[in-house]
């Protein structure tokens, strides 16, 4: 994930909460315009639906990535930096397609189930019963979507060499040397 997936991920994180909060803390703006933070917020959710929609994992392997078990696309951007031998190039590129095969298919599947829960409250047919369905119809999806990315890290770190990984590590997550 690069740099700017990164800190929109960690700004739909933030943000998120934040608006929520905003709606509700009586906050005075222009009847109908937008506030900044719900306009930021919408950003984010735009560039979450673009990034899953082409099967990229938004932040969704971080528990993985950030202890040392490498992601294979970002092993494929610091290929040279981690001196990578042709064969682990090969095994790295054959698990970012595997890992795309699964995880697109996946991500249409959470972002269906995202524009489910959205149609639920615009038909004005939400209940309790029925935003429970759908909230877990979309946190299963969401479940499977991170699974395939998580598992993706696992298979990938086993390719590496511990002095590649620590390498990684280092590129990735300078501040935590």
């Amino acid at each position: 994930m690069s740099r700017r997936a990164l800190v929109l991920a960690a700004l739909l994180l933030v943000l998120v909460p934040v608006v929520a909060a905003a709606q509700h803390a009586g906050h005075q703006h222009t009847p109908g315009a937008p506030s900044e933070g719900h306009l930021k917020a919408q950003a984010c959710l735009d560039e979450f639906d673009a990034v899953v929609r082409d099967g990229r994992g938004f932040g969704m392997a971080f528990a993985a990535d950030q202890q040392g078990y490498p992601g294979p696309m970002h092993v494929l951007e610091l290929k040279d930096r981690l001196g990578l031998s042709p064969e682990q190039e090969t095994r790295v590129r054959a698990l970012v397609d595997a890992m795309f095969a699964e995880s697109r298919p996946k991500g249409a599947r959470l972002l269906e189930a995202e524009a489910r829960l959205r149609a639920l409250f615009a038909s004005g047919r939400a209940d309790e019963s029925t935003v429970r369905a759908a909230t877990a119809e979309v946190e299963h999806a969401r479940a499977e979507l991170r699974l395939v990315h998580l598992l993706a890290h696992l298979k990938t770190r086993d390719v590496l060499t511990d002095a590649q990984r620590r390498h990684y590590h280092e590129a990735r997550w300078p501040a935590s040397r």
